[in-house]
């Protein structure tokens, strides 16, 4: 049986949900059909012309982008701009184009994963953890089936909190239905109001695997009608969100760290601020443009932050207090492309996977002299 681009899909939406991804953003399947059989898959930070033809001229169907070609929408295609010929040529020549973007971003083993890893951070958390990507699973059950619902519900991906895992609360109680007409009822007779002895059962369920969780739930209930709920909850998962936040093995001075940075990230330029700090330990990072994060890097007592596309202004937050570090878009998020294509080669070790040879880095540097 032939693979095909949906299977591809899978893996990259088992690893990076695209529940977690940013409301903003544009994820997933962008171009492209999904039934279609695989013939390759062509890694990169971005999806242009001339990655399309890389992919067309290799016999790959399917492109891998960190970044969305199309991100706030498109109005027609007439090949007026870059991301419309991209496209186009795409549609063209069969390539199917999946963007990850803040999927893998909110990721704990994605894009900062990968800028910590770079700069040798130890005991990493998440910078910035994400909500509304749980919701609470409460259905009643008979006593003598609870436990193995209870089983069935962990074994699909419910109880988990953190490093924890198997969570659920229980609550004996005693539950009432009467059977109608037409009804095949477990327990009771038709047309008799029955009372149950019941546990009411309460487990944490991932937003991305709430479909598959509730759908176990009711092929292992033993009721013919399954009375649950399903809530949406504000808690925050600490291993998903944005950034993330250690320690160097032993302190720099700022300008060691920022010798670190230039060989670590191959940086064109570095842009960065005062700071009355001499030594730096605590890092906290965000791949891309991360200006809206420098407050949090503040609270969390960092010493210094890495990211990119920091405005003039921007660096007026650092009062002092902490070093911000721009050390550019492309060099934060460039091995995130690697990221992407180990994974995937992890997973399929069988099957071409190639990362892109182009430069996608549309920013050029001058230097006098």
């Amino acid at each position: 049986m032939s693979i095909k681009i949906q299977d591809v899909i899978n893996l990259l939406e088992d690893w990076a949900p695209l529940s977690y991804a940013e409301e903003f953003d544009n994820v997933g399947l962008i171009v492209g059909d999904k039934t279609n059989a695989l013939t390759g898959v062509m890694v990169t930070l971005d999806t242009t012309e001339a990655v399309v033809q890389e992919a067309v001229k290799n016999n790959y169907n399917l492109v891998v982008s960190f970044h969305p070609i199309i991100f706030n929408g498109l109005k027609r295609l007439n090949g007026t701009n870059y991301a419309e010929r991209t496209v186009m040529q795409a549609i063209s020549h069969g390539v199917a184009i999946y963007a990850i973007h803040t999927a893998l971003d909110n990721s704990i083993k994605g894009v900062n994963a990968a800028i910590s890893k770079q700069i040798g951070l130890e005991d990493r958390k998440i910078l910035i953890p994400k909500s509304d990507v749980l919701k609470k699973l409460i259905t009643y059950v008979p006593s003598n089936d609870a436990e193995k619902l209870r089983n069935a519900l962990f074994a699909a991906g419910a109880g988990h909190i953190g490093i924890y895992d198997r969570y659920s609360f229980n609550s004996s109680g005693t539950g009432t239905f009467r059977a109608n007409s037409g009804a095949n009822p477990t327990v009771g007779e038709i047309g008799i109001e029955h009372r149950e002895s019941e546990i009411k059962l309460e487990v944490i369920v991932p937003v991305h695997l709430q479909h598959k969780i509730v759908k176990i739930m009711l092929e292992t209930h033993p009721y013919e009608e399954v009375a649950y709920d399903l809530i949406p909850l504000d808690n925050k998962r600490n291993d998903i969100g944005m950034g993330m936040i250690g320690s160097l093995p032993q302190s720099l001075s700022q300008m060691e760290f920022l010798d670190l940075l230039d060989a670590k990230f191959n940086c064109q330029q570095i842009r960065y601020t005062d700071c009355k700090k001499s030594q730096i330990s605590k890092v906290a990072v965000l791949g891309g443009s991360g200006s809206f994060a420098i407050s949090n890097a503040k609270a969390s007592g960092a010493d210094a932050f890495v990211t990119s596309d920091l405005k003039y202004h921007d660096f007026f937050q650092a009062e002092n207090d902490i070093l911000l570090v721009d050390i550019g878009h492309f060099e934060s998020e460039q091995f995130t492309k690697n990221l992407i294509a180990d994974y995937l080669k992890e997973k399929m070790p069988n099957f071409a996977i190639l990362l892109t040879a182009i430069n996608t880095n549309p920013v050029r540097y001058y230097k006098h002299g």
